[in-house]
């Protein structure tokens, strides 16, 4: 799952909303509308944002 975080091409300092919205565009149309993947999209930006949490955590703490 951290490669498809790495295929949504945003960088560490970008929002959480930006990490939502890129994941977003990856989903295919009737996935994103349909309710029954509902709870999977959820996890899925779950995920996602965890990663960019570690990737931020990363980026901060290896600055000077």
């Amino acid at each position: 799952m951290f490669s498809t975080y790495q295929r949504l091409g945003v960088h560490v300092r970008d929002s959480n909303r930006a990490v939502v919205r890129a994941t977003r565009r990856k989903f295919r149309k009737a996935v994103r509308i349909d309710p029954a993947y509902r709870e999977g999209r959820k996890a899925i930006y779950r995920d996602m944002l965890h990663y960019h949490a570690r990737a931020a955590k990363l980026f901060t703490s290896n600055r000077f």
